[in-house]
């Protein structure tokens, strides 16, 4: 076979192994909690945590953006994939490389009486380049697998900030839940150290006992007692958020020390349909992605059980003096295919290919569960948040008759027609339901955050991955310098 055909087979495409086919799925046609009379709406993921309605909040999930640690490495993963990309594509190419050599030579005299020769010099320069055909396209497929993988690394970063979208939020929002809790746990507190006061008052007058005063200043240091124990999460919470944006954890103390109301969303979402999540979810097209660049890789594990061939060539020239190589000297050349064929290798190139398919449906197997995973994700968090809609509006009911009972209560204490415990059983119970709503309506935003993450609700602004983490200077040929010892560890 000549140079030329071998160029025109390479040219047409020759390639080995299985071409990739988006996999296709039988999703539900809608989800459990749809109403099938009403007319599906499309999500609405563009920006989400704008609608839970808190400037604040909208800040801190664009400085994390900028500042978390994870999206740096994610990436700097695609920076990665990008250079391996090119580095196959450079496969496809031929490579060239130069030479250049300049000796001192002599000849010196044997003991039978020969005589020594004169000392000369002798300069070399050569070029040589080779160009592999890719017959069965070993190198297409890795190329393929590679751009599989880019794509692959991009969607990671979008998993990556869909995530650390939702935990901005979803801290954020427990904070400010916290901090709810002990402003109640101090005004419950408050209350209650009332009612000891005027126990007290009501002992020194003899309507009362020292008991009944006990009673009561025990009941408002218990409630005292949750300050603490809140106080610790809500820190934990304003920690945690310092860390997500890339600052120590204490950055954000100061600035989020004054309160803020729990962030309320807007409800209902619209949800579209579970077939949008093969769009949606950056974790779902990653491991569709993936699954496509591990099938690409059988291709390139059988192409090696195949022939290859290479163009080689090379010229050189010789001289005896430096300024001669390019007319009075020596000129030499060759040109030619090289085929390379595997005979016998123990069926070590067949396992390969086995190795390869086995990886290909791991990956499969993980691209079919990341979908039902994200299903259920959506599932349970839209049964959660409607669920939870329904318990915060009885919270909100008892928490009112617990109030009017515990105002009751007291008044009837007064005027000594109830006794002291039934007036701390109702101070007890309405503290009780009123931090239950408030913790009720941290889960609505919670859950509401949770829906949105699962239909595949992120950051959809630009990023700029181009940039490196580490901008190095002085990478240029330059005089090797001794690496300087840490004073620490000298002896």
């Amino acid at each position: 076979m000549s140079a030329v055909a071998l160029a025109a087979t390479t040219l047409a495409g020759c390639v080995v192994g299985p071409d990739y086919q988006k996999p296709f799925l039988a999703m539900p046609a809608a989800w459990s909690s749809q109403k099938k009379t009403a007319p599906v709406k499309p999500a609405q993921l563009s920006k989400w945590w704008q609608r839970l309605r808190d400037p604040e909040l909208d800040a801190l999930v664009d400085e994390a953006v900028v500042g978390n640690l994870d999206v740096a490495t994610a990436k700097a993963r695609i920076r990665e994939a990008r250079a391996s990309y090119r580095q196959s594509a450079a496969t496809l190419f031929p490579s060239a490389d130069s030479s250049g050599s300049a000796t001192r030579n002599k000849t010196a005299a044997t003991t039978s009486g020969g005589t020594a020769s004169d000392a000369y010099s002798q300069f070399q320069s050569g070029f040589d380049a080779s160009w592999e055909l890719d017959l069965f396209g070993a190198n297409r497929r890795s190329v393929e697998a590679a751009r599989y993988g880019l794509d692959a690394a991009q969607e990671e970063l979008r998993s990556t900030l869909l995530t650390l979208v939702g935990d901005v939020a979803s801290n954020y929002t427990q904070a400010r839940g916290y901090q709810a809790r002990v402003q109640l746990a101090r005004r419950a507190a408050a209350s209650q150290k009332q009612t000891a006061e005027l126990t007290r008052t009501m002992a020194e007058a003899g309507t009362a006992t020292a008991a009944d005063v006990a009673k009561a200043k025990g009941q408002a240091s218990s409630t005292e007692a949750d300050v603490p124990t809140l106080e610790a999460s809500y820190a934990e919470a304003v920690h945690r958020l310092s860390v997500l944006t890339g600052r120590p954890p204490a950055a954000l103390t100061e600035r989020l020390k004054r309160s803020a109301p729990i962030p309320t969303p807007r409800l209902p979402i619209p949800t579209g349909v579970p077939a949008d999540i093969l769009l949606s979810r950056p974790d779902v097209r990653m491991a569709e992605r993936q699954y496509a660049e591990y099938t690409a890789r059988i291709g390139q594990a059988e192409a090696a059980r195949y022939p290859s061939v290479s163009l080689t060539g090379d010229i050189d020239t010789s001289a005896f003096k430096l300024g001669d190589l390019g007319k009075n000297s020596t000129i030499g050349w060759s040109f030619g295919p090289t085929l390379s064929m595997p005979l016998f290798n123990a069926g070590k190139l067949q396992a390969a290919v086995e190795i390869a398919k086995a990886e290909r449906d791991q990956y499969f197997i993980a691209y079919k569960a990341s979908v039902l995973t994200a299903l259920e994700d959506v599932e349970n968090a839209s049964v959660s948040l409607t669920q939870e809609r329904i318990r915060n509006g009885k919270l909100a009911s008892s928490a009112k008759s617990y109030g009017d009972a515990a105002s009751l209560e007291r008044t009837l204490y007064k005027s000594g027609e109830t006794s002291l415990l039934d007036v701390l059983d109702a101070e007890r119970s309405l503290y009780s339901a009123e931090d239950a709503l408030l913790q009720s309506r941290v889960l609505i935003a919670t859950d509401y955050i949770a829906l949105n993450k699962a239909l595949g609700g992120g950051w959809d602004g630009a990023i700029d991955s181009s940039r490196p983490e580490i901008v190095d200077a002085k990478t240029g040929p330059r005089l090797a310098s001794q690496p300087r010892k840490n004073k620490d560890i000298q002896g």
